[in-house]
């Protein structure tokens, strides 16, 4: 028999209920190769399991990525983020999502959300890492910041990312790059998770980083809401 064909028995018999040792019988083989035949054919439905159905490891969010949104649609959100933003850090939410790959192996994809105007600003693209890996990863991802992330749930994360897309392209601006190859692991838009107003309360607020064309930002921000509309402040002085 064929491997591929092998595979099939194995995960028409697994779908039917059987164990590795009820396998090894119905196909002539020791039981430590059922076990691995099943452990190959996970990994097999895995690689093309699309990433929306593939189980949640983990999602997180630094500490202080709220300050300054409206959250009153989302009052556990505002209550679990209870740390105020570090000056240098304020207005951005930094979101990773880990999703299970294979069986010891594990997904994981992040976003640098500027929630205050310019929404996605890049994105860790998706990257298979050892399951064991992940802890020292996560500390790799927040190490620059002084508190541990906090963990929340997928329909968060998902709000979060989603939401400061749409509040920023309302601006004038669109998502980084990389956007379109990740936002798959944080699957569709259900349409019933709570309401962020995004903004510094309540207006877009723009922070110049080392990397921006602050000069066209500002620009699109006085077309799209007016010279009054919007707060900001960058490394040369005004613009």
């Amino acid at each position: 028999m064929e491997s591929d064909d092998v595979l099939a028995r194995v995960l028409e018999l697994r779908a039917a209920g059987s164990g590795s040792k009820q396998i090894a019988r119905a196909l002539g083989m020791r039981p430590a190769q059922a076990s691995a035949l099943l452990r190959q054919a996970a990994e097999s439905l895995a690689g093309g399991t699309a990433p929306a159905d593939r189980p949640v490891v983990g999602c997180w969010v630094n500490a202080g990525w709220s300050a300054g949104l409206g959250l009153a649609a989302a009052p556990a959100w505002a209550e679990a983020d209870l740390h105020a933003a570090e000056p240098e850090t304020a207005g951005f939410a930094q979101v990773l999502v880990a999703r299970q790959e294979r069986a010891s192996r594990v997904t994981v994809c992040g976003f640098l959300v500027d929630v205050h105007c310019l929404g996605v600003k890049n994105t860790i693209e998706p990257e298979v890492i050892g399951a064991g890996s992940l802890p020292a990863y996560l500390r790799r991802y927040y190490s620059a910041f002084d508190r541990p992330p906090l963990s929340i749930e997928l329909d968060q994360a998902r709000t979060i990312v989603h939401g400061a897309v749409a509040y920023a392209r309302s601006l004038g601006f669109s998502p980084a790059t990389g956007f379109a190859d990740t936002a798959p692991y944080l699957g569709p838009v259900r349409g019933d998770e709570p309401t962020i107003d995004f903004g510094r309360e309540g207006k877009p607020f723009y922070v110049s980083g080392p990397h921006d064309d602050a000069r066209n930002i500002v620009r699109t921000l006085e077309r799209s809401c007016g010279p009054d509309g919007f707060h900001y402040t960058v490394a040369m002085g005004p613009l």
